[in-house]
């Protein structure tokens, strides 16, 4: 579906450009867009190995692992439906500290597996469990200590202090989060019944 809306809303501003007489404008901000999208993307590249490059030397030392230690009493609050020694619940630590941390693209791996274990232990089914709905809702609502991306972004944009959106961020995604969780606990409770 969203294939189609990006293709009719290009296609309505080549005609529009077409019609208007604006077709070299059209042709000039495509150029641009495109040199600036790949600019990005190189940006992007940088601050993801470096974050990778230290997620996986906390790895080597054990910090991961204690994190997910840490965890683990957290999970088993948001998840009481999990089996306990479950991979699923490694794959939502490692989920959650990447979000934490604010690498939403080294989360998306650990993410997609941990929901396809969900998905197992909902035998498949084609309605969604209790625990996949707050696997989701945790994902996307993602408290982050460090918003990397925003701040790669910020600073390909040329901004002065690019880490100056850590408190606003800090504080958005704690609201986020607390709101997700408190909507999963309540919803939980009410479809259990």
């Amino acid at each position: 579906m969203i294939n189609y809306l990006w293709g009719i809303m290009i296609v309505i501003g080549v005609v529009y450009g077409a019609l208007t007489g604006k077709m070299s404008s059209i042709s000039t901000a495509t150029i641009n867009s495109a040199k600036e999208a790949v600019t990005l993307c190189i940006t992007m590249l940088g601050v993801m190995s470096l974050w990778m490059g230290l997620m996986s030397v906390a790895r080597s030392v054990g910090l991961m692992d204690k994190l997910t230690r840490v965890l683990r009493p957290v999970i088993r609050i948001l998840f009481p439906d999990l089996p306990k020694d479950h991979i699923v619940n490694e794959y939502i630590a490692s989920n959650m500290i990447a979000n934490i941390l604010g690498l939403g693209w080294a989360a998306t791996p650990v993410g997609l597996k941990a929901m396809k274990e969900l998905a197992q232990l909902n035998n498949h089914s084609d309605r969604a469990s209790c625990d996949m709905c707050t696997f989701l809702i945790i994902n996307i609502s993602s408290l982050q200590l460090i918003p990397v991306n925003i701040i790669a972004y910020r600073s390909q944009y040329g901004s002065v202090n690019p880490a100056e959106i850590l408190g606003a961020g800090l504080l958005a995604t704690t609201i986020s989060t607390i709101v997700g969780v408190v909507f999963s606990v309540v919803a939980r409770k009410t479809f259990k019944k």
